[in-house]
């Protein structure tokens, strides 16, 4: 058994997440961390809402609330939302407690004591007519290197370049439309060029493992051609102080979100050993200070540069390497990233998920009129793990029906209501035939087939497998026509044939499982199975670790102690077998229609 750190992309707190977000971070972070608990490893899968930052502030003021109000009610939405989508998280946190406040500064200062955060003048956007600083996320213009005219002031969406707000190219102010003015400031910036050296030779030994996927790691190696100091401080008054004389007593001076926020991975794998029973603080430290340990970060590709650039380059200043050298923070010899496992983008209806232009179909929506696990589903079998895809309504309802219902669902159901009419139990098996050996053999291939693909983050591919296995054990009641094997002296064979079915059925549940936990109890359940098969997470309220004076908050977390191994389990002969009710729900045609309206796509094309 090794440690493995599942290490998941935290959700900006301004609104709730739309799918795009949970196609690139939530399901496909759950599936990897569910196949590797029942491989045997020990996973810690950590995250949390992303709270701070001037975004924060601008939507808070439009929604006439106070940053905290406005963060705790859509902290409270995701936290909700990804639970019942079934991310198994050990903790789901928030960037507001006072725990990753003491971690992010104890990070800020061992880089500080090892030379890399360096104090330079920046110029800052400021809005003429408001006086405040402008967020660069609300800054649009020109991209100076590609020439793509929506550019934001912190990053090009286009090209993936960093950039500065003073970098674009014809400014605007995304909130009023005014071109803002531009004013000198102190920062302390992070030294990457200082850190360059280890950052590509780090990711040079990452390109060699052949882990990566090509464009992660081309993407990773490229942007260090154009390396340069970067802004760790921010004009704001809603963040983390920083924790310097001089600096601490400036309300308006703070840590920027994008270097609180990927600490967060650290700050929360603290906070989940400090709320562990018994003497466990430093628990976390087996799995951040173990060489061996393996380290995953999900996220979407536009959150690549902060994950295989800006977190590693802060563990390294931290550890005391790169040029400058230094001494060794109080975390220990922080682990670097085993991947970045980053998904390229999910469209809707052919169009890029934007939550500005309203061209967005939100979680909840989805979870309160469908099936948790045929959304899980639809963005596994269609996921954008190498290439942009696309979720559109016509192609959720064919696969729910096809695949889910006709298919997996189909087969569950057959082979349950066959065994409760003809024998009420799993029926002993006879003396096997090459087809029903055949059938077996391919089904007990797929646990080292498909969870090698899973281990590999090829989980479309994985997930393509399992479903092809579900056709093979289809065809083979075609073949084997158990529902005509009537007589006395054919009851031995129709007892071998559902025997056989009901183990593929058992192991099929078992490889689908990482996929469809919600299904999988009531999968286990038909099959004569009791209590629940894949443990599934909880939202708890927890007081403030540090803090009393603070409110509780919501986290998730859950006991993932009872995952079934990732193993041939032998169906159990004599288990009680009722006739079953559907697992899958078929969806009408009509719904196409509904969601497209709700979209206000019918109107639209209607008006063409």
């Amino acid at each position: 058994m090794s440690h493995v750190l599942s290490a998941v992309a935290w959700p900006y707190a301004n609104g709730p997440r739309h799918l795009g977000h949970v196609a690139g971070f939530g399901v496909p972070s759950d599936v990897f961390s569910r196949y590797m608990r029942m491989a045997g490893h020990d996973v810690l899968m950590v995250s949390g809402s992303d709270e701070h930052g001037t975004p924060i502030l601008v939507q808070a003021d439009k929604a006439g609330l106070s940053p905290q109000e406005f963060i705790d009610e859509n902290h409270r939405v995701i936290a909700e939302d990804l639970t019942a989508l079934g991310v198994s998280y050990d903790l789901y946190t928030r960037t507001t407690t006072a725990n990753h406040h003491h971690v992010v500064q104890q990070m800020f200062l061992a880089c500080h004591a090892n030379g890399y955060m360096v104090e330079q003048t920046q110029r800052v956007a400021i809005s003429p007519s408001t006086g405040r600083t402008l967020p660069d996320r609300y800054i649009e213009g020109t991209c100076p290197i590609c020439g793509y005219t929506e550019a934001r002031g912190d990053q090009c969406d286009s090209c993936g370049n960093q950039l500065d707000p003073a970098d674009l190219l014809d400014p605007r102010s995304k909130i009023n439309g005014e071109t803002p003015e531009f004013t000198d400031t102190q920062h302390f910036f992070l030294d990457l060029p200082a850190l360059a050296g280890a950052l590509g030779e780090w990711l040079d030994g990452r390109e060699a493992s052949g882990l990566w996927r090509p464009n992660v790691i081309k993407f990773s190696q490229n942007i260090l051609e154009e390396i340069r100091p970067r802004a760790m401080t921010r004009d704001i008054d809603w963040g983390i102080t920083v924790p310097l004389p001089g600096w601490a007593e400036n309300p308006t001076k703070k840590l920027y979100v994008w270097f609180d926020a990927v600490i967060g991975y650290l700050s929360a794998s603290v906070e989940w050993a400090r709320r562990l029973p018994g003497d466990q603080d430093d628990r976390w430290r087996d799995w951040w200070n173990d060489p061996q340990t393996l380290s995953y970060y999900f996220m979407g590709k536009d959150n690549i540069t902060f994950h295989s650039q800006i977190w590693p380059a802060e563990m390294i200043a931290h550890n005391g390497h790169g040029a400058k050298g230094g001494e060794q923070g109080p975390y220990g010899e922080l682990n670097l990233p085993t991947e970045v496992v980053s998904s390229e983008f999910l469209t809707m209806e052919g169009r890029q998920f934007s939550t500005s232009r309203s061209v967005v179909i939100y979680v909840r929506d989805v979870l309160e009129r469908y099936q948790p696990d045929a959304l899980r589903y639809f963005l596994s079998a269609g996921a954008p793990e190498t290439a942009d895809s696309d979720f559109n309504w016509p192609e959720f309802v064919k696969r729910t029906n096809t695949e889910l219902v006709a298919g997996w669902g189909n087969l569950v159901n057959r082979t349950a209501t066959m065994i409760a009419k003809s024998f009420g139990e799993v029926p002993a098996a006879g003396p096997l035939e090459d087809v029903d050996r055949a059938l077996l053999q391919q089904v007990s291939e797929g646990f080292d087939t498909v969870g090698g693909l899973i281990a590999t983050h090829k989980q479309k591919a994985a997930l393509g497998e399992a479903m092809r296995l579900v056709g093979e054990a289809n065809a083979y009641v075609s073949t084997t026509e158990p529902f005509k094997l009537k007589g006395d002296d054919q009851r031995e064979r129709l007892g071998t044939v559902l025997h056989v079915l009901a183990q593929a059925v058992v192991d099929l549940n078992t490889i689908l499982s990482p996929y469809l936990p919600h299904s999988s109890t009531a999968v286990h359940r038909a099959m004569g199975g009791d209590g629940v098969f894949q443990p599934m997470p909880r939202v708890d309220s927890v007081p403030d670790l540090d803090d009393p004076s603070r409110p509780p908050y919501p986290v998730i977390t859950g006991d993932y102690s009872g995952a079934p191994r990732w193993a041939h389990r032998p169906v159990v002969v004599g288990a009680p077998v009722a006739r079953p009710t559907p697992i899958f729900v078929k969806l009408d045609p009509s719904v196409v229609d509904e969601e497209r309206a709700r979209l206000g796509l019918v109107q639209a094309e209607a008006a063409v």
